[in-house]
């Protein structure tokens, strides 16, 4: 079984100083996020959910995703959503080179660069696994990124836990400033159907804001 925190430890975001973890605020604001798509059926799914309670979130889309379904893309952008680079073909920082992952990056900011209207790449990245060199980062913020983290994960990729479980890493955690991780894919699909509806009916009841991560 894998293991990672739920809840992002204070210790890591102290030695990681260069991500971004958690955006505190005095506005009670937390920040969606959702990795991997777009994916058909499922993203469309997500924004349905979203638009109902009028939420705004970040997409961190991968590159050869948003080529497949650039309506699916166009969407999430209509809707006024935030949008991350998330590689190409979701790269893994620790199993490539500096220089192709940088390529991977390029390659997918020209993807997101044809569907938005300044034809500029928004300069938020998310490392796919959460895993990136130290060199790699530090290219990363020379061109100007923000590397993007998570300060609750819901682990909803877990096929090994429940749909329960899922929802309880979430709202056991949620705070202002938070930046929430989910995924629209395929495999996190069945966690996700049954987690994000009541997330979101949790964060009204409590009153936080939704905003996106910038």
């Amino acid at each position: 079984m894998s293991f990672y925190w739920v809840k992002t430890h204070s210790i890591l975001k102290k030695i990681f100083s260069k991500y971004i973890w958690d955006m505190p605020n005095r506005d009670n604001k937390i920040y969606l996020t959702f990795d991997d798509g777009p994916t058909p059926e499922i993203t469309n799914w997500v924004l349905d959910e979203l638009g109902k309670h009028n939420a705004k979130a970040t997409f961190f889309c991968i590159g050869k995703n948003i080529e497949q379904e650039p309506a699916l893309f166009k969407r999430i952008i209509e809707e006024k959503h935030a949008i991350g680079n998330h590689t190409q073909d979701h790269a893994n920082g620790w199993a490539t080179s500096k220089e192709t992952y940088l390529e991977s990056i390029a390659t997918c900011a020209k993807a997101i660069g044809k569907h938005i209207c300044n034809k500029t790449s928004p300069k938020l990245f998310r490392p796919p696994y959460g895993k990136v060199k130290s060199s790699q980062i530090n290219a990363l913020k020379k061109l100007g990124y923000k590397i993007v983290m998570w300060d609750v994960l819901s682990a909803d990729f877990d096929t090994s836990i429940t749909k329960e479980k899922c929802l309880e890493n979430v709202i056991s955690n949620i705070c202002s400033g938070s930046i929430i991780i989910f995924h629209d894919s395929v495999k996190a699909f069945p966690n996700l159907e049954y987690t994000l509806p009541k997330v979101l009916e949790y964060i009204d009841q409590k009153h936080f804001q939704y905003a996106t991560v910038s």
